[in-house]
């Protein structure tokens, strides 16, 4: 996008740290203008004026947006939890909210990850308890994967590591990322010399070592799955070493870390994983129950538009807002592209935009359709079949072919019958257009797809797609 439009980025001091290393990478850092926010920042653009609030989550600096605008105030909370003991001291600035609320929110938009989740989410200190007893116990290596993102976490898994007398490894490219940034703006503080490159591990005992790697969530290519496979070079996950997942999958990618978890227990690990009382490894970013509601009672929406999550979430923050009192029609549950508009009277639901994937392929961007994905689909479903005839080009009289040429169809020497008979049909098929005076590709071409198609179907029951070619020589 910054290479079409060349707009500003607004940004707080970690997350402009964190964009300016894609920046980098692009060649667009030195083009980007940059302005760097926190809580108590107004932006003001055009009829619009922008404040902040301060909240709290799993990474550093998370801010809810305010919009005012000529129709009303439009809040934005973002990812947040209220974490009243957080391991940055950075509380929820609950007196900012209430006072927001109190000269009145046209509407509120609030994520709902946590919807279905009654009660309050724990503080992210009680996993530091718990990593240090781990840490304690472990009699090897220790492999911790969460996500980069989740400074606080990190940091507890370097208390743990200086607690134990560790070296500390970092395996993933985003983790590497996220440490040194984090570090060199004093969001991390991270003893000098702790952490060691893969190759400097041989000179230590497994029990010297603590490992922070990516992909807690099952990413085939992340650090972890290639771990649990063997395929990470020069660092093995070996019997007695222990492993903690310290994250919760994301709905959708239960089954891949199921499969790591598995894999892990066959190299002989000891994995600790799971979320809440179980292991105590991980806590929620994201406010339960109680917490969406001590929001929408801090803002006091006249509307309200549930936000970030799977539909059946959504569904449920709706109900909570009912619970405390509002009324169904004037909360709204909106797909990707659905438009509300605020103007005069009530509100209404009616407008889209065109919205969903922008596709990438290769060194294309956005170029592939409907159709190329449709035939895609084809192919990885029953295969393709290439029909070859060749004719003489001075009568139309037919040389050679129909030959069958099959791919991801059948295998050819084992359906040679199949093949053979299909040959034939394809063959009675141009003796009969022949027959009729049809000399035109096109035809030639539909007649036999249409005869070799209804013949493969009657015989398999599948529809290979079939591509004539007539050469005429």
């Amino acid at each position: 996008m910054l290479r079409q439009f060349n707009m500003p980025i607004f940004g707080t001091r970690l997350t402009l740290g964190l964009i300016e290393e894609k920046l980098k990478e692009h060649g667009l850092l030195q083009a980007t203008t940059r302005t760097t926010i926190d809580s108590k920042s107004v932006i003001e653009l055009g009829a619009f004026t922008i404040r902040f609030f301060q909240t709290n989550h799993s990474i550093p600096d998370c801010l809810g947006i305010v919009f005012e605008t000529p129709k009303g105030t439009v809040v934005h909370t973002g990812d947040f939890k209220f974490d009243l003991t957080p391991v940055n001291n950075q509380t929820p600035d609950i007196h900012r909210m209430a006072e927001i609320g109190s000269k009145g929110v046209l509407v509120l938009l609030s994520e709902s990850t946590n919807a279905e989740r009654p009660g309050f989410t724990p503080s992210e200190k009680h996993v530091g308890d718990h990593l240090r007893e781990a840490f304690i116990k472990a009699k090897h290596k220790i492999f911790v994967s969460t996500f980069a993102s989740n400074v606080y976490r990190l940091q507890q898994v370097i208390d743990a590591t200086l607690l134990t007398n560790r070296k500390l490894m970092l395996l993933g490219r985003s983790m590497v990322n996220v440490v040194r940034i984090a570090s060199d703006q004093g969001y991390l503080h991270v003893p000098e010399g702790m952490i060691i490159e893969p190759e400097e591990a041989d000179q230590l005992n497994r029990n010297q070592i603590a490992i922070l790697c990516t992909g807690s969530q099952g990413e085939p290519n992340a650090a972890l799955a290639r771990l649990s496979t063997g395929n990470y070079r020069n660092v093995k996950v070996e019997s007695g070493d222990t492993v903690i997942l310290s994250a919760s999958p994301i709905p959708g990618n239960e089954k891949s870390v199921s499969r790591i978890v598995d894999n892990l227990f066959i190299l002989g690990a000891n994995v600790i994983y799971g979320s809440g009382s179980a292991t105590g490894m991980h806590v929620s970013g994201h406010g339960s129950q109680e917490e969406l509601k001590l929001m929408l009672t801090l803002m006091k929406p006249t509307y309200f538009i549930p936000i970030h999550g799977e539909y059946r979430m959504l569904h449920q923050h709706r109900l909570l807002a009912e619970s405390m009192g509002m009324d169904r029609e004037d909360v709204f549950i909106i797909n990707i592209g659905d438009v509300v508009d605020f103007s005069e009277g009530a509100p209404k639901q009616e407008r889209k935009i065109p919205a969903g994937s922008t596709l990438v392929d290769g060194f294309g961007i956005g170029d592939v359709g409907t159709v190329i994905l449709r035939d895609r689909k084809h192919f990885s479903e029953d295969g393709i079949l290439v029909v070859v005839v060749t004719r003489n080009k001075a009568d139309g009289k037919i040389i050679s072919g129909p030959e069958l040429i099959s791919r991801g169809f059948v295998f050819a020497p084992e359906a040679e019958g199949l093949m053979e008979e299909a040959s034939r049909v394809g063959l009675a098929a141009l003796h009969q257009l022949q027959a009729e005076n049809v000399s035109q590709w096109n035809r030639l071409k539909q007649g036999l797809k249409e005869s070799i198609g209804q013949y493969l179907y009657s015989k398999t029951k599948r529809r290979p797609m079939i591509l004539p070619i007539i050469m005429d020589v």
